[in-house]
């Protein structure tokens, strides 16, 4: 039980219904849907619209998404909703240009964005309430203004730089040249007007016509090589994939395949299932065992993951026993090791969400514009703000990774859905750009090793080894980060909180739906 004197959170407890979600105003716009007597599908698209006003810096229609859907009597479905590059986009296109990398800020890191044909594909097929209904309260913010929250302004300023490179993103997120403040009442008018057109069109009246032509050419004059052929042929883009999956502690983990990084996330349970992870473990041993799984596993990223059409490595093979056999015998519990590859084989803002509905249909969903404010681009006419999910390729020729012709790149974002028995137990999810993968491992680690609640497991103190570093929450004690450096580990303390989480845990035995939301975020779990 949690300590009532100090500050936190509790789980949340429902019967019936649930929603969590990063954002206020969000949750209360699913849980209002579901009120209605709208499913999990519904529910996740409001909320989700809505905070794709309300949070501008994390989400929005100009980026993409990823989602696991469970029917209470169905299988596990994965949807791919990631953007495409150009038609025109090439390595040696983008060479001919002067170009070594794509730059964040720039148009070619701009793939054609794939958040409405997932959403609308989504809703055809699983929806049951009209798509202008679920998109009331997110046109209703877009066009009247919503209340900046606390964490969404402390995000703004921080990254207030991003939007000020940009005339038109400066003139509608830095108001008389500064970022809001907490409490200060934002709007964003032609966005509204766009999500009305897209209520009452569907996904062609983002795809084709007037909305698609304006970002066309908005595009076009920052350099890009986007035609409207790309758009028109993104109007169904979004594909239904078979979900890929690996067992924890007699529990049956999914994750989308490749282009996005689930696999990573598979690939460290795997290495970590072979470790007491028990309560027993002290918090540095525990660390240094994500840190060692998380080199290995992100290493084989970089170097083998892209557009599940130009894989050289199948990544089931990668979940193989053999294979995280060989890999986990690589890491010494007394010593931090370099990465290695498996012998046979040559970052950051998001929103997630989960929704139970009263019939148990589970729905994880994550949608992201990448970096903070994206690319920092915004199409004055749609009020469309551009992700920057192309800066993740490579100009490199031969890497899966490599710009193509209507290539997905990899992505970070990550829905998880944890089963048992052929029943969904828990949609989840973990934001945070590159830490998404470890933080399922360690969300999930730490309610299935050391029994957290799901709240707890959510607030528990993170760390993160990446890019030659191990980065760490203050709330990880001093003596713990001395044991750490002793094993060899470059610490460094996070400046800022590292990622965040939703849960909804399904207590069949009591009847019970537990919910958590990160207490890093402004969001909330609710039910009813």
């Amino acid at each position: 039980m949690r300590d009532f004197f100090r500050p936190g959170r509790d789980t949340t407890l429902a019967t019936e219904a649930m929603i969590a979600t990063s954002h206020p105003l969000s949750t209360s716009a699913g849980l209002e849907i579901l009120a209605l007597g709208g499913n999990a599908v519904d529910a996740a698209i409001a909320a989700v619209a809505v905070q794709c006003v309300v949070d501008p810096l994390m989400t929005g229609i100009g980026g993409d998404c990823f989602l696991l859907y469970k029917a209470a009597n169905g299988p596990v479905k994965a949807l791919n909703g990631s953007g495409r590059a150009p038609a025109a986009a090439s390595v040696e296109k983008l060479r001919s240009l002067g170009l070594s990398e794509i730059g964040e800020t720039s148009a070619h890191a701009v793939t054609v964005p794939g958040a409405i044909a997932a959403w609308c594909k989504l809703h055809d097929e699983h929806g049951s309430l009209p798509l202008d209904r679920l998109f009331a309260r997110a046109i209703a913010y877009a066009e009247d203004g919503y209340p900046v929250t606390p964490r969404v302004a402390f995000d703004w300023a921080d990254d207030q730089a991003v939007a000020a490179g940009d005339e038109h993103a400066s003139a509608l997120f830095l108001p008389a040249g500064k970022p809001p403040q907490a409490g200060d009442r934002h709007a964003q008018p032609a966005l509204g007007a766009t999500l009305r057109a897209i209520a009452a069109g569907g996904s062609k009246a983002f795809y084709e016509g007037p909305i698609a032509a304006s970002m066309v050419a908005c595009l076009k004059g920052l350099g890009g090589l986007h035609e409207m052929e790309d758009f028109e042929s993104a109007v169904d883009g979004a594909d239904w994939v078979n979900p890929i999956s690996t067992s924890y502690r007699g529990y049956d983990v999914f994750e989308c395949p490749p282009n996005g990084q689930g696999v990573v996330a598979l690939m460290m349970l795997n290495m970590l299932s072979g470790f007491d992870l028990g309560e027993d473990l002290s918090p540095a041993a525990r660390i240094h065992l994500h840190a060692e799984a998380a080199k290995i596993a992100y290493h084989h990223r970089d170097a083998l993951l892209g557009d599940p059409e130009h894989l050289s490595v199948d990544p089931a093979l990668l979940l193989g026993g053999d294979i995280a056999r060989e890999l986990r015998e690589s890491i010494s519990l007394d010593k931090a090791m370099a990465p290695k590859l498996w012998s046979g084989a040559e970052h950051r803002d998001t929103v997630y969400l989960s929704v139970v509905d009263r019939d148990g249909n589970a729905i994880s969903l994550i949608n992201s514009i990448f970096h903070s404010f994206g690319s920092g681009r915004l199409d004055p006419k749609t009020g469309v703000l551009f992700h920057n999910r192309g800066s993740s390729f490579r100009l490199i020729d031969g890497h899966p990774n490599a710009i193509g012709p209507r290539k997905r790149p990899m992505h970070t974002i990550i829905p998880g859905m944890l089963c048992k028995d052929g029943a969904a137990v828990m949609p989840f999810g973990v934001m945070g750009g590159h830490y998404q993968a470890a933080g399922h491992a360690a969300f999930l680690s730490g309610v299935l090793d050391r029994g957290l609640d799901i709240q707890a497991a959510i607030d528990a103190p993170r760390s993160f080894a990446f890019d030659g570093t191990l980065k760490v929450e203050p709330t990880i004690d001093l003596d713990t980060r001395k044991a750490l450096i002793a094993l060899g580990h470059t610490v460094v303390a996070a400046e800022d909180p590292i990622g965040g989480a939703q849960a909804i845990w399904i207590d069949r035995e009591k009847g019970l739906l537990r919910g958590g939301s990160d207490q890093r975020k402004d969001g909330s779990a609710l039910g009813f």
